[in-house]
């Protein structure tokens, strides 16, 4: 992408921004525009395509701030990934914090290629952080509210590690609390019982490999899904184990299953400590083991937070405004004063 000043359409000074090419420029202007509207929405300036090239209009600091954030979304738009409004609120906080060179390589660390042709990246620079995490260390701990690709990524670099054969299986698992752990209650055989409670890793999972492949992986054991259950008195070995919803473990739950760690097997822990499901007075094992081994050798523990949200932009106002209300609720009322 180069740019050089020029006098934009009517007169007004402005910015020309050379594309590429058509792929890359529909990528950038987004459905009807829309991208384009976004970011003007963002910036104050007024943008306007014309074949290959983009008209960038406004103040200096108005088009010097949509310039900026067009090159840090470069390396998307340039292999013709669409634009999400998720990537645009993440690139802005990150230009807002002086952050904008560490999240231009975001786009270039591609971990795989969804069945849909989508380029799947961190998006965020906690996101890149966990990830990195998850590459260097063969036990790591996910903290964070929803929507912050905790479970996602880990199934990302789980089916990554399978398809480079340094792993020979997966295992998913998660505590069933809703049942409190009584499967035997519902109908059908184990695989049935556990479905409604895995449900995000299958999606994941078929979003990665596909419905039939993903199929075919159960049906040879090389995908694994039970309860926490039935990780008592196993040795996983040679495996990618996740352990999803781990707030809801009990701290005894927790020390169970993360020593059923076996030689040349890498283990992800994830779970949101706001969206807890024990008991009152249980204390949750995701809690306990996040104090207990920050800073061993070995174990990565990251948090993640509102700004980490990559769902609807919604979400992440939805998560900061609970966060508020929860300190609020916490923080001790002020003593009244004697009249």
């Amino acid at each position: 992408m180069s740019s050089s000043p020029a006098a934009e359409p009517g007169g007004r000074s402005g910015a020309s921004v050379a594309l590429p090419d058509a792929t890359a420029a529909l990528a950038l202007a987004g459905e009807a525009e829309g991208t384009l509207r976004r970011l003007e929405a963002l910036t104050g300036a007024s943008l306007v395509l014309h074949g290959l090239e983009l008209w960038i209009g406004g103040r200096p600091r108005q088009i010097e701030r949509a310039q900026t954030l067009m090159d840090m979304l470069r390396p998307l738009w340039q292999q013709g990934q669409a634009i999400t409004p998720v990537d645009l609120q993440t690139a802005l906080q990150a230009l807002d914090t002086n952050q904008g060179a560490a999240h231009r390589s975001l786009g270039e660390q591609v971990l795989a290629r969804s069945q849909s042709g989508q380029l799947l990246r961190p998006r965020t620079l906690r996101q890149k952080a966990y990830v990195e995490a998850m590459e260097g260390h063969d036990l790591t701990l996910a903290l964070g509210p929803a929507g912050t690709g905790k479970t996602f990524l880990a199934t990302v670099l789980a089916v990554r590690m399978l398809n480079d054969r340094k792993v020979q299986r997966l295992i998913l698992t998660r505590p069933a609390v809703e049942a409190g752990e009584r499967l035997g209650f519902l109908p059908g055989d184990l695989q049935q019982k556990v479905d409604p409670y895995l449900r995000p890793l299958y999606d994941a999972l078929h979003a990665l490999l596909g419905t039939e492949r993903t199929s075919a992986l159960l049906e040879k054991g090389v995908i694994e899904v039970a309860p926490l259950a039935y990780m008592r008195g196993r040795t996983l070995a040679d495996a990618f184990v996740i352990l999803d919803e781990a707030q809801n473990t009990t701290a005894a739950q927790m020390r169970m299953v993360l020593t059923r760690l076996g030689e040349n097997s890498h283990m992800v822990v994830t779970g949101d400590p706001t969206q807890l499901d024990l008991p009152p007075g249980v204390t949750s094992g995701l809690k306990e083991a996040a104090e207990v081994l920050e800073g061993v050798e070995g174990i990565a523990v990251c948090r993640l937070g509102a700004a980490d949200v990559v769902r609807h932009p919604l979400v992440q106002r939805l998560v900061t405004a609970y966060a508020q209300c929860d300190a609020r609720r916490q923080s001790p009322a002020p003593p009244r004063r004697s009249s």
